[in-house]
């Protein structure tokens, strides 16, 4: 009975955090705002939503016009309203902050598609077709955008997907408490109303080659995202209780939850927003204690403010300056401790990041029942490879300007062009690339019919 009622606690804990504003605060919140002319929350949104236009909308009671203005310019704009870095963004512009505080634009931004979902609105309709076919890998945020305008401009487009269900990252990589997958599957919904053929469970180079897709489409967009987490290189990463945390996060949204993590001891590697959603997910899972350890400082940590704040809401500790060198495993080859070494951070190097280096004689122990690996992602180098693309080092090479690849016929959006200098990957800036990719591609296939005609 009692383990019963710890999972029930546990099902509970994995619903969505924060609440929704009522109708009363929604109209409140919307009559704020001062629909600034040359707004600067639009210039700060990577999609650049026309923000006033969607407040007032709500403001005068148009709620499905609000939310076609928010889903027109982001096609997952359900999704980002609830995971954008708003403070940094549209809210961080808000002119609003020289005076009061900012108007809560994430949050009037869920109101508005959230009465779409609740009203199963359909907010768009296709193109007159064209007879033009272009092809899609991967279904996330940037293919998504991409198919959506595509689909939009009259193309005939497929995606094809290699998991069980599209919509990527959104779907299957925030934690359930920020992002449920019913807000994911409306926007793949939206996608798919607009004649958008959708392939799951297809993985291109192993169930379908890339030349057939070259020889099929007359252009073909590469939005495959990351891989799993790298290896630590540390001794005991075998053992038993040793978890990847893309895949531990994944699992929490795609298969049943359990009570197997209930008064474990948890050490969570990395300090970015994964790391902060396996650290978080262990906590609701029923973890007595979850430790992230970072071998930098607060200063150098990818996760955001708003991330950080809820891990330690959470009751998640961070250990500063401290790397793991050995997983400590007991006579059932489980895991039992970790051993660290404290680090300290040499001066800035050229790129003005400090590199962190074991302090001498500082090794220690903390004994541990499970280490979630949370120290980025690795390419799909592979495919990458098998469509001839050129890289660096699985960063696909592209034109800023048309999203081209090195083969004219390829383009490329979203986390397999994110690279070192090419600012932050955020769902939303995905989705505003495959924005930008569809139109180039369009724009290429149009004077290319014009030319021939």
């Amino acid at each position: 009975m009692r383990s019963q009622e710890s999972l029930q606690s546990i099902i509970q804990n994995f619903n969505e955090v924060e609440k929704g504003l009522s109708n009363r605060e929604a109209v409140e919140e919307s009559n704020r705002c001062l629909y600034c002319y040359d707004a600067p929350c639009i210039q700060a949104c990577p999609t650049g939503i026309d923000i006033p236009t969607f407040i007032k909308k709500i403001a005068s009671g148009n709620l499905k016009g609000s939310a076609e203005t928010i889903m027109s310019s982001n096609p997952v704009g359900a999704s980002c309203s609830r995971v954008c870095p708003t403070d940094e963004l549209c809210e961080g512009a808000c002119v609003l902050n020289h005076s009061t505080k900012p108007i809560m634009i994430g949050n009037l931004q869920r109101y508005a598609t959230d009465w779409a979902i609740q009203n199963e609105q359909v907010l768009f309709e296709k193109g007159r077709a064209n007879g033009k076919k272009v092809a899609i890998v991967g279904g996330g945020p940037a293919g998504l955008s991409a198919a959506r305008e595509l689909a939009r401009f009259g193309y005939d487009v497929t995606i094809f997907e290699a998991e069980k269900q599209a919509g990527g990252l959104n779907t299957y990589g925030i934690v359930s408490f920020r992002l449920p997958q019913a807000i994911s599957f409306w926007e793949v919904e939206q996608v798919k109303s607009l004649d958008v053929k959708i392939k799951t469970n297809v993985r291109i180079g192993e169930d379908i080659l890339p030349s057939e897709l070259l020889q099929s489409y007359d252009a073909v967009v590469l939005a495959i995202g990351m891989s799993k987490v790298p290896s630590l290189h540390v001794e005991g990463e075998e053992l038993d209780g040793v978890y990847d945390a893309i895949d531990f996060v994944k699992k929490t949204k795609s298969e049943a939850l359990s009570t197997e993590f209930v008064g474990k001891r948890v050490a969570v590697i990395g300090a970015g927003n994964t790391a902060i959603d396996g650290a978080t997910c262990s906590v609701r899972l029923g973890a007595e204690n979850v430790q992230i350890l970072y071998r930098r400082t607060r200063e150098e940590m990818t996760a955001y403010d708003f991330e950080f704040e809820f891990a330690k809401q959470d009751g998640v500790e961070f250990r500063w300056l401290t790397a793991p060198i050995r997983i400590i495993g007991d006579e059932n080859g489980k895991v039992s401790g970790i051993e660290c070494v404290k680090m300290t951070l040499t001066d800035p190097d050229a790129d003005g990041r400090r590199k962190p280096v074991p302090v001498e004689g500082s090794t220690f122990t903390i004994p541990v029942d499970a280490v979630v690996k949370a120290i980025g992602q690795e390419r799909y180098l592979s495919l990458i490879q098998k469509f001839q693309l050129h890289h660096e080092d699985g960063v696909v090479l592209i034109n800023q300007e048309t999203f081209q690849t090195s083969n004219p016929k390829v383009f490329a959006c979203g986390d397999v062009i994110f690279g070192k200098g090419q600012g932050e990957a955020m769902v939303v800036t995905a989705a505003q690339q495959g924005k930008q990719t569809a139109l180039n591609i369009h724009m290429q296939l149009t004077k290319e019919t014009m030319e021939t005609a």
